[in-house]
């Protein structure tokens, strides 16, 4: 019954890849990243005891992706994992987060975030060309009028992930 479920949610993450134009009609883009995040973190293993419990998403830079996260999200569990939505408006705020994910208008302190989180067991999401080859763990990038996401496996590494090969077959790999 799990493997039932888990082709299902590939099959939806497939499916809102490939045909985002669609679904960018339908739905801003705000939803859209949000879930995709929230899809992404089925795919996704963390060390230890980061697996379960609360759960930090961070956002910063991106109020609609806040919000509609912590709509959708907020206190839900799934699993053994409670969300938590926690937004931040500067670096220096960001501790504690699992997920954390980088808007176009924070875009510009990457590389302080990064050096933020550089010791954390952090999935770091961007939505801004060039931060996947920067050293965001997933990057959002439009390609033909599509959404699709960027994966920098060196990222991963260094953040001490480890990827769904489900996930990696549907990524733009760096």
């Amino acid at each position: 019954m799990r493997r039932i479920f888990n082709i299902y949610v590939l099959l939806v993450i497939i499916g809102m890849s490939m045909s985002a134009g669609t679904y960018a009609q339908d739905r801003p883009e705000h939803e859209l990243h949000s879930m995709m995040i929230y899809n992404f973190l089925k795919y996704v293993q963390w060390p230890g005891d980061q697996n379960s419990g609360d759960f930090v998403i961070g956002v910063m830079g991106d109020d609609n992706v806040f919000n509609t996260l912590n709509a959708w999200y907020g206190n839900k569990t799934r699993g053994d994992k409670t969300f938590t939505i926690k937004k931040f408006t500067s670096p220096s705020e960001i501790s504690g987060c699992q997920l954390l994910y980088i808007g176009k208008s924070a875009s510009n302190q990457f590389d302080e975030v990064q050096a933020r989180v550089q010791d954390q067991s952090t999935l770091t999401v961007t939505d801004k060309n060039g931060l996947g080859a920067k050293g965001s763990c997933i990057n959002f990038k439009v390609v033909d009028n599509r959404l699709k996401f960027e994966l920098n496996q060196a990222a991963i590494q260094k953040s001490n992930l480890k990827i769904s090969s489900q996930l990696t077959s549907m990524a733009i790999l760096i």
